[in-house]
C-alpha cells in the first residue's frame, strides 16, 4: 500500500502564491501518475493537475498558466505551485497517485487532504 502524505496548505490573499508537496511511502514497485485534486464545500471532486512519471502534465482549465505541478521521483514527491490565487481556488485539495505493486497490479491512494483558503 502507499501512503500520502501532504502539506503546504493554508490562508492566503487573492493574488498570493502557495506551494502544496505530497510525498508518497510504503511498498510498491513503482509510482505512476501523480497529481492533485480539489472539492470545494457543496461541489464535486476535481482535477486539478496530474503529471506522469515522465513528466508529462495535465491541467484543469481553470488553473491553466497559473499552477505548476512538479515531481521528483528520487524522492517519490509531488509539489502543486499555485500563483495569483483566487478565491474560486478555495477547497480541500487531494493528492493522489497511482501505484503498481509487486505482484504488478496497479491501484490509486488518497492524501489526507490539506485546506487552501484564498480570502478577497
Amino acid at each position: 500500500q502507499v501512503q500520502l502524505v501532504e502539506s503546504g496548505g493554508g490562508l492566503v490573499q487573492a493574488g498570493g502564491s502557495l506551494r502544496l508537496s505530497c510525498a508518497a511511502s510504503g511498498s510498491f514497485r513503482s509510482l505512476n501518475a501523480m497529481g492533485y485534486y480539489r472539492q470545494a464545500p457543496g461541489k464535486q471532486r476535481e482535477l486539478v493537475a496530474t503529471i506522469t512519471n515522465g513528466g508529462s502534465t495535465n491541467y484543469a482549465d481553470s488553473v491553466q498558466g497559473r499552477f505548476t505541478v512538479s515531481r521528483d521521483n528520487g524522492k517519490n514527491t509531488v509539489y502543486l505551485q499555485m500563483s495569483s490565487l483566487k478565491p474560486e481556488d478555495t477547497a480541500v485539495y487531494y493528492c493522489n497517485a497511482e501505484f503498481r505493486r509487486y505482484d504488478r497490479t496497479t491501484s490509486w491512494s488518497w492524501g489526507q487532504g490539506t485546506q487552501v483558503t484564498v480570502s478577497s
